[in-house]
């Protein structure tokens, strides 16, 4: 059973199942996040939506690469939760299947190509209490505690 992460469901609000991949890239003390400014400033784990057809490893490479411009290496599968939450950027009421990995971050190819975002390195203690989502900071405290 996947956990529940977050706000609680909006009674007698129609949710959409969105698959995602999401990963934990740490390097020393830091963990690279991504800062999206829009449509709400916030600070996630790079990652995003499983298209569909889409394997899960594969889409993870490619939304970190989207959203940080780095490539990684190594992936390992964490976990996942579920978070109940309206995307606007979509216009959509999402039932956030998040599957999260810890990755190697091994190369830095350019800017993020993904619109608002900025790839930026905090340390992985700061990142707990910046990370937009409880189900990103439980992921990143367990990493912090694993170290």
């Amino acid at each position: 059973m996947i956990p529940r992460i977050g706000e609680p469901v909006v009674p007698g609000q129609a949710y959409r199942r969105r698959p995602g991949i999401y990963a934990v890239l740490i390097r020393g003390d830091a963990v690279l996040m991504t800062h999206q400014s829009e449509p709400i400033p916030e600070y996630q784990l790079p990652g995003g939506g499983i298209d569909p057809g889409e394997q899960p490893v594969p889409a993870l490479h490619r939304e970190v690469y989207e959203e940080t411009g780095w490539r990684i290496d190594r992936p390992v599968r964490l976990g996942a939760f579920r978070r109940y939450t309206f995307m606007p950027e979509y216009d959509l009421w999402a039932e956030k299947v998040c599957h999260i990995y810890l990755a190697r971050p091994t190369l830095c190819l350019g800017p993020p190509s993904e619109r608002f975002h900025e790839a930026v390195w905090v340390s992985l203690s700061d990142s707990i209490s910046l990370a937009g989502n409880e189900g990103d900071a439980m992921f990143l405290d367990w990493c912090l505690r694993s170290l």
